[in-house]
């Protein structure tokens, strides 16, 4: 997630993280004043300028108007939080209140770390976020976290370069598909320029979000309820799409696979690629460095045999086990989810809200900066395909994550990207199901 653009500020954030955690007065990071005021800790991941002032300001109005309880802002970072919350955890000096994304809550779930929800959740919230949501919060029978932000994967397009190939311009009732895609980068390749470029640096997640959309799933539960592996022909779809478009048409810059979304728009603004799949809050990074006078625009992504769907881990705010103020720290994050409040978070970060009501605010729907093409696809995400497995994390860095690169480069072919994801994957998750 954007990782390159934050690792500078990394060590800076771990390093105030623990003097933070130090000046605490344990038991889990909420204390009481000896007048009765209740002191709870916010570590809040929230990077780019506009989002960290959103977060910042609502704090602010949250404490002026709850003297009882109130709320010190921390900076954290989603370079290190993991680990970061993992040694917050086992210190006893977690925040309260914890910003993460879904993909990273299930070993802190199931380790006993983050509090069941289910008890304090207002009905308010648990409403007007939908129920498809709530599933990449939900472990076991537990709810760990309130999902509030979500970015669907687009494709940002050279508008001059699509205009001038003839091609079909897709919209989300009717998107390209992937056989259609294809085509289309091939015309959109001349001398010097590629129809698509791939920055794949972190292969997993987008190759399995988007593979919904073939009919892909890759994990499954057997009939004890365990998590396995099966690599089937929808799985192929997206995977076989890139590799053909790296190695066979030539139309997808090979450079490209190893950078970050961040890495591929000095390209894109040059007019080296006429289309980047990209993360939808990349708008405001193009907006604030494309050239003078260029010409942009938001796409959907292609649809399979799946559908017009993708799988996304939205950004989350879970309540540490160990916090005695459990009440009060899901009475603040109710406060930030808010419609009105949810809306200035989701500008802020330039994603889509979780909630019904935010997502159907009118600036969130408009045709400027691609905002209507991203609340069309709001609709069609789904819970990432990994979202609740124990053991993912390992399985992402240990096997798919070199099996892809491998792939995507050509080193190996479609039955032994199969064999790997499947065999080597199934040995890791039965490691941690047992």
């Amino acid at each position: 997630m954007r990782a390159a653009v934050r690792r500078a500020a990394a060590a800076v954030a771990v390093l105030a993280l623990l003097l933070t955690g130090c000046s605490g007065d344990g038991g889990g990071g909420g204390g009481r004043d000896a007048d009765g005021t209740i002191r709870l800790r916010f570590q809040s991941l929230a990077w780019q300028k506009e989002s960290v002032d959103a977060n910042k300001r609502l704090v602010k109005e949250w404490n002026a108007t709850h003297p009882d309880v109130q709320v010190e802002y921390v900076q954290g970072s989603w370079d290190s939080v993991h680990d970061q919350l993992l040694t917050s955890f086992e210190g006893g000096e977690a925040p309260d209140v914890i910003h993460d994304a879904s993909d990273d809550l299930a070993d802190f779930a199931y380790g006993g770390y983050l509090a069941d929800l289910r008890p304090y959740l207002p009905a308010r919230l648990k409403a007007d976020i939908p129920e498809r949501s709530w599933r990449t919060t939900t472990f076991g029978e537990g709810v760990h976290g309130v999902p509030f932000l979500q970015e669907p994967r687009v494709l940002i397009a050279n508008t001059e370069l699509l205009k001038a190939s003839g091609a079909r311009f897709p919209t989300p009732e009717r998107p390209w598909s992937w056989q259609e895609f294809r085509r289309v980068t091939k015309a959109l390749t001349g001398k010097g320029r590629y129809g698509v470029a791939w920055p794949l640096k972190e292969p997993v997640s987008v190759t399995l979000n988007l593979g919904l959309s073939g009919g892909g799933r890759l994990f499954h539960r057997d009939g004890d309820g365990k998590a396995v592996l099966r690599f089937r022909r929808g799985d192929g779809v997206v995977p076989g799409t890139i590799h053909d478009q790296v190695n066979t048409d030539r139309s997808a810059a090979r450079s490209a696979l190893g950078m970050g979304g961040s890495d591929a728009l000095p390209g894109f603004f040059g007019g080296k690629y006429a289309m980047l799949p990209l993360g939808f809050s990349y708008r405001q990074q193009i907006i604030q460095q494309a050239p003078e006078g260029f010409d942009w625009t938001v796409l959907p992504m292609p649809a399979g045999a799946g559908g017009a769907v993708q799988g996304v881990s939205p950004q989350t705010l879970s309540v540490a086990e160990q916090s005695p103020h459990k009440e009060e720290a899901v009475a603040f994050i109710d406060f930030l989810l808010r419609p009105p409040n949810m809306v200035r978070l989701a500008r802020g970060d330039w994603m889509l809200p979780t909630g019904t009501r935010a997502l159907a605010d009118p600036s969130l729907r408009s045709a400027e900066h691609g905002w209507a093409v991203g609340a069309a696809l709001a609709k069609g995400l789904r819970p990432a395909p990994a979202q609740s497995v124990r053991g993912y994390p390992e399985w992402k860095d240990k096997v798919a994550t070199p099996a892809y690169q491998e792939f995507y480069s050509g080193a190996i072919d479609a039955d032994e990207l199969g064999r790997r994801l499947v065999e080597d994957g199934n040995r890791v998750l039965a490691r941690y199901q047992r």
